[in-house]
Order: C-alpha cells, then structure tokens, then sequence
C-alpha cells in the first residue's frame, strides 16, 4: 500500500501542475480579448515555450517543502506567494538574458503571476478540505506534555482541517513534544525514542510568547551548540517607517471611499437621536502620550443617567463589566448605533487618527486612561507602540476574550510582528465583521 505522505505528495503536486496549465490557456484567453489603447498586439506563445516557467515555480514548491510538510494555510500561502514572485522575477531575467523578452508579453507573464497568487492557495483550500476529509490520508500524532497543551493541538487538529492531522496515541506516523514544565533530561530521552521510531519529532518550545518561526539560528560548530536571535521587530526604526508609510498609504487610499461612507452614516446618526456625528474621548497613545480618539457616537446624549438606571435593576452588569470591560446588554447605545457597533463602522472615523500620525491599522486597542493601572506589567511595551484600528485580539475573540487575555494577545503580537501577520489580521478581520464573530 502507498504511503499517506507520497499519496498527499502526488496528488497536491499534480493539482499544482494542473493549476499552472490551466492558467496558461486562461491567462492567453484574457491577453486575446485585452483591446487597450498603447499595448502591442499579443504576440501568440506556445505553451512549451512556457512551461520552463511552470518547471521554475514547481522546483521553487518543492524547495519550500509545502509537499514536505503540512503547514497552516497562511504560511504555506507566504511560501506559496514567495515562491511565485521569485519565479516572475527569474523568468523575466531569463528572458533578458537570452534575448528573447521581445518574443514574449510581458503584460500576458504579469497576469499570469497575478492569477497563480491569487487562486492556487484558494484551490488549495479546497482541494485539502477534500483530500483530508478521507481518514486514511490524515497525519496521525502523538502529543506528549501537559494535558491543557495536548488539549490545545487537539482542539487545533479538529477546527483547522488544513493542517490533515489528527491526536493519535497508538498508531501515530509523528510527535509532538511539548517542552512545558518538562525536566531537560525527561526531554532529552524523549527526544532520542520517538525520533529512531517516527523518523523524527516536533518540539514546542516552553518560552510561548516568542515565535521562533522567522527567528534566526546561529550554529556554533566548534562546540556543537546553537543559538536563537530573538528581537522585536516593531521597536526597531527601520520597521516602524515602513509601517508608517503603509499605514499612510492605505488610509489616503481609502479616502474616496471613506467620504461617501461618512455622509450617509452621518446623517443617519442625525436621523436617530439628537447630538454630535463623532464621539472624541481620550486614549493612551504611542510613549504613554493621549490623543482624542475618534468614533461615531453610538450612544444617547444623556447616556451616563441611563447607564445609573440600568445598574441598579442589573448588578451584574457591574461584574461582566469589571472582568470584559464591556456590557453584556448596553442601554445607552442608539439604534443605529447598535449596527454600527456590529459591523465595526464605528471606528472608521480613525482613519483620521491614521493620518494624523496618533494610530496604524493594526496594533494594540487603544486603552482608555483609567485602563493604564489595569495594565500592569504590559503596560511600558503596549504602551511603545501606536495603537490600532484592528488587532490581534479583535480577530481571536473579540468581546468573549477578557481584559488579560487581550493584553497577552497584544503583548504577543508586539513582540512577533511582521508585515505579514498585518496583512493576516486585515483579511481575518474582514471575515470577523462579516460574520459578527464575538459581537455581543
């Protein structure tokens, strides 16, 4: 019987290669039918003029291992997205150097290269969803560790159905090993068993809060030993300008959709109840400094009378409030209001904040001033970066996440920043609005 690995490995790699020929004829088609003015008619190109440029972006996929291993979508997707770029890149390099990029539409390679970003890691979904719904394909592991963390990849194994794994304790093709609270030599012996009977083991490092995924190793060959450099990207100078320039960029970009959006929400604020469009209030910023934070108002004029009438018949609002730093049922919200809590238009007037320098598109909630105590020893690092519109913890629970765990969802995201997690929490968040996941 065929090995589940060489069986997922052919036929994920055969999907591929269809993928790529199939979007030869498709991208061909859309150059034939492009009519624009100033573009030279398209030159036809046979398909094994081209398929060195399929045989480059395969080789780049085996090179990345996505046949290897069986990573989490968003990053197979960065390894897919870079593999591809690369390819582009070679290819009009090819073509250059040999002379022949005359021969060929550059405009056909570019839409080309567009298409396969876009829709090979979509198929992928799909067809891994399908691959891995049979049990006889799916990576069976062993969790060795702490019950709460061994309850923690299993919970994982069931939800995310792209990784194709399942908890396994007698019939396992691989482990896992969770470092937490285990004594180096228990480690050390574990190590050497399962990796002689499974061909090789996971470690999970006990240090949590530090992803060591895009840390560099440093091998030290004279002594046989190693070591990781760890540093926080979003503190260093270079990463913060070009996180403020994106963050610029992306809120001028929105503008001409922002303003139609603004006017017909503005008047229907007017419509619902009586005062001001935007509610200002202030907001711990970037190095413990305040800015007014701005907001469409979403609650009643006389919203603090309402909320004393509310307490005193709901005195357990006052408890969910103390450990959620919200309301369950909040009185003082308008009607229109309410939706736009729900959607999270209510926070669209920060992109004013964005342009005027007080916050970024992602980063840590920006707290209230009364919060700065309850921040404990999280609060000089939140407190380093410019808080956000949208966050980890907005994508990971929103409103069913307590005051602590979105701190430590903050203080995570601080320390492990990369464009691409920004990129990641922008798109989840736009499924979190849509779905209304952990509005309440």
């Amino acid at each position: 019987m065929i090995n589940k690995n060489i069986m997922s490995f052919i036929i994920l790699s055969l999907i591929d290669i269809i993928v790529l020929i199939l979007l030869f004829y498709i991208t061909a088609f859309i150059r034939d039918n492009l009519y624009i003015s100033n573009i030279p008619p398209f030159n036809k190109i046979e398909f094994i003029d081209f398929s060195f440029a399929i045989i480059i972006a395969l080789f780049l996929f085996f090179n990345e291992k996505i046949y290897s291993f069986r990573y989490d979508f968003w990053q197979e997707s960065k390894k897919i997205i870079k593999s591809l770029f690369l390819t582009y890149l070679l290819v009009l390099t090819i073509l250059a150097l040999m002379k022949t990029n005359q021969e060929y539409s550059r405009l056909f390679i570019t839409i080309y290269f567009i298409l396969a970003i876009f829709l090979i890691p979509i198929i992928k979904i799909y067809s891994k969803r399908v691959l891995y719904s049979f049990d006889f394909l799916k990576k069976r592991v062993l969790i060795i560790g702490e019950e709460s963390e061994k309850n923690r990849f299993k919970r994982e194994f069931k939800i995310n159905f792209y990784l194709g794994e399942c908890y396994d304790e007698k019939n396992y093709d691989t482990v896992i090993i969770i470092s937490k609270n285990m004594r180096v030599d228990r480690l050390n012996s574990l190590i050497y068993k399962y990796r002689d009977i499974s061909g090789g083991v996971y470690i999970v490092p006990y240090i949590t809060d530090i992803n060591f995924a895009y840390s560099t190793i440093m091998e030290y060959s004279n002594i046989q030993l190693n070591s990781i450099f760890i540093e926080n990207r979003l503190l260093i100078k270079k990463n913060i300008i070009l996180k403020n320039i994106f963050d610029k960029l992306v809120a001028i970009l929105i503008m001409p959709i922002f303003i139609p959006i603004h006017i017909v929400i503005s008047i229907l604020i007017k419509v619902d109840s009586k005062g001001s469009i935007l509610f200002k209030q202030p907001r711990l910023g970037k190095d413990n400094s305040t800015f007014l934070c701005y907001k469409y108002r979403t609650m009643y004029e006389n919203s603090d009378t309402i909320l004393e009438e509310y307490l005193l018949k709901n005195p357990d609002e006052i408890d969910y409030y103390s450990k959620y730093h919200k309301y369950k049922n909040d009185p003082r919200v308008t009607k229109i209001g309410s939706l736009l809590r729900s959607t999270s238009l209510d926070e669209l007037p920060q992109i004013l904040n964005i342009l005027k320098g007080e916050m970024s598109l992602v980063g840590p909630r920006p707290y209230m001033l009364n919060e700065a105590e309850k921040l404990g020893e999280d609060r000089d690092l939140i407190l380093k970066v410019k808080p956000g519109i949208t966050g980890l913890w907005q994508v990971n629970g929103r409103n069913n996440l307590t005051f602590k765990q979105r701190n430590e969802l903050e203080v995570w995201y601080i320390k492990n920043w990369l464009f691409w997690d920004d990129f990641i929490i922008l798109i989840k968040t736009i499924k979190v609005v849509i779905l209304k996941v952990g509005v309440n």
